[in-house]
């Protein structure tokens, strides 16, 4: 081996070896050994360096140095991105029994790693191909623009404006609801606990009827020349009666007209809705409230900085008859029909709509102010639920024109559905002021 002069640096050591003269006696060379000092030859050490039983070829180092050189390069070449989806739309790129998520897997060659929890919107995908992984990623996106456009995914989140923060509204709406079924006042501090709690199914309540009635004892009298005839009674199927109430004739009569507590609003949630909003993941939700804080002096101007209030008078249908109700509201009117307040919500909804957070169809429909007072789609009996409807006549006729009041509405706020804050309204994401005082110059 011809010695070189090594540039000073860090010590690195240098196997050399040479093709051996026979399989039996392999020959072992010095390997160099590069210091700060210089070059020089140094005999290795029997514990490093040990070949008894075999043939070492510089063919075959050469390979074990490039498998060593390929290791770090395989591992480099995993690449992994991370998708913010949201927990409600992870169920549509799943498909039934994962068939989807597998299809996705096996054409692009990722791995898609899903959620520990409900709490989580991001899924993780895992691949040794950027270009896999990229088209794993467009082909989710695509998946889930499509299924959010369907009515099967249902909004999350809407514009709303609050009326439950008028107490003696909601006392009104209490009133309502409580007239309607036949609760006493006795019994108003558990209707405003929910729509469904402690509520017996038709078929309960029957049952229940039935096991508490009292034995009623038979006697039979047979007049056939002075005989008389003994009979067991205990033989004799029993009949038990309940007695009739008033309060049960009521209950009958409201599951006639299908009206039951759970398709009332829940007073404390009661308000105006400006736009239905679909908002799957925390980003799109981070946005909405972007966009309307960015809005607030817009919703300023377009209410002159002036308070406005609004007269709830009588009920209306959205569709429907009388006797096929689905949805009932009280119609709602600007004081001073100078227009501010649609003003004020168009501002709300352009400024969504140009964000990109609204689907096509809702963007195009006229707004039509109303607080709904009862639903069909808040129903909890699953029988009722198809073709579903109760009869509103005795309704309205009793409360048709009934006078809410005249309220102002102090602010806007982007609310999330089916959860609620500690007074029981929707949960608040974000939220604006509306003027409550005269702008005095």
């Amino acid at each position: 081996m011809d010695k070189k002069k090594g540039k000073i640096g860090t010590p690195v050591w240098r196997p050399v070896c040479t093709q051996a003269s026979s399989v039996d006696e392999p020959v072992i060379k010095d390997v160099m050994f590069e210091s700060e000092t210089g070059c020089q030859m140094q005999e290795v050490n029997e514990a490093v360096a040990e070949v008894t039983d075999a043939t070492v070829s510089s063919k075959a180092l050469e390979d074990d140095i490039e498998a060593l050189k390929d290791e770090p390069v395989l591992s480099a070449a995993k690449h992994s991105l991370s998708v913010e989806v949201g927990a409600s739309v992870i169920r549509f790129f799943i498909g039934k029994r994962g068939s989807t998520k597998e299809k996705i897997e096996k054409e692009t060659g990722v791995q898609i790693i899903l959620p520990s929890s409900k709490q989580e919107d991001s899924i993780i995908i895992e691949g040794t191909s950027a270009d896999g992984v990229t088209k794993a990623s467009k082909e989710i996106q695509r998946i889930i623009d499509e299924a959010v456009k369907t009515p099967s995914f249902d909004y999350s989140h809407f514009v709303s404006l609050p009326l439950a923060i008028h107490p003696e509204l909601v006392g009104k709406l209490v009133n309502f609801q409580n007239s309607i079924l036949g609760i006493s006042d006795a019994c108003v501090d558990d209707n405003l606990e929910g729509n469904s709690d402690g509520d017996l199914s038709e078929d309960d309540a029957q049952e229940q009827q039935l096991g508490k009635g009292s034995d009623i004892a038979v006697e039979l009298k047979v007049a056939d020349d002075k005989k008389s005839v003994k009979v067991d009674v205990n033989g004799i199927p029993l009949v038990s009666y309940a007695p009739k109430d008033p309060e049960e004739s009521k209950s009958s009569n409201l599951s006639d007209l299908r009206i039951e507590k759970s398709i009332f609003i829940k007073p404390e949630t009661f308000h105006l809705t400006v736009l239905m909003l679909k908002l799957w993941n925390k980003e799109r939700v981070n946005l909405a409230a972007e966009v309307l804080h960015s809005i607030s002096s817009k919703v300023m101007d377009a209410l002159d900085n002036r308070p406005l209030f609004v007269r709830l008078k009588g009920l209306d249908l959205m569709k429907g008859s009388l006797t096929k109700a689905r949805v009932i509201y009280a119609p709602v009117e600007e004081i001073g029909s100078e227009n501010r307040l649609l003003r004020a919500c168009q501002v709300i909804t352009d400024a969504f709509v140009e964000a990109g957070l609204v689907m096509d169809k809702d963007a195009k429909h006229e707004l039509k102010l109303h607080a709904t007072v009862m639903n069909v789609r808040h129903r909890e009996r699953r029988r009722w639920r198809q073709f579903d409807s109760f009869n509103a006549r005795g309704i309205f006729e009793q409360f048709g024109s009934e006078e809410w009041g005249e309220y102002l509405i102090r602010e806007a706020h982007l609310s999330q559905r089916f959860k609620y804050d500690e007074n029981g309204y929707y949960h608040s994401c974000a939220s604006i002021p509306f003027p409550e005082n005269m702008q005095v110059d």
